[in-house]
């Protein structure tokens, strides 16, 4: 593995242990010509995923690019970063077992929701603003009102 620090190829692997309810390892390792030290996770991968953004464009499935999103959208929130952990492996094995190898950006974004949904509705609720793309308070507050039970209107 190839230092981050320096480039140097000749890294030491320090320490490795089961993480994320033991779907991944993860390696502490060490370089002996910087000194820098830097941790590594090693996945089972199903399948290359294949992306199909709206536009039609095509690209490679990233899941950082996935974790990303999905922790920002949990920032500040009560909720452990273990489940967080859990949840995105959960949403990625999902992805690599439904059979296709191409899958719709939109279709992602559904499994996301659906996810996110179930642990933390601030979390949905930002994500849903910057998926769905929401401009103007009004967005906010007609989504937000699909959340809620029907309110009957007080003397009614």
């Amino acid at each position: 593995m190839r230092c981050p620090f320096c480039g140097n190829v000749d890294t030491q692997v320090k320490d490795s242990r089961p993480a994320e309810d033991h779907v991944a390892i993860r390696r502490r390792r060490f370089c002996p010509a910087c000194g820098g030290r830097f941790t590594t996770y090693e996945r089972v991968q199903l399948r290359d995923l294949v992306v199909i953004k709206s536009n039609g464009r095509r690209e490679d499935f990233d899941r950082d690019k996935l974790e990303r999103s999905i922790r920002i959208s949990m920032q500040k929130r009560p909720v452990d970063p273990e489940r967080i952990d859990q949840m995105i492996s959960g949403l990625v094995r999902r992805l690599e077992s439904m059979g296709e190898t191409d899958i719709q950006s939109k279709m992602i974004g559904e499994i996301v929701m659906e996810a996110l949904a179930r642990i933390d509705t601030v979390a949905y609720v930002r994500f849903a603003s910057v998926y769905k793309n929401f401009q103007a308070a009004d967005d906010f507050e007609d989504f937000v009102s699909e959340l809620r039970p029907d309110v009957k209107p007080e003397g009614g």
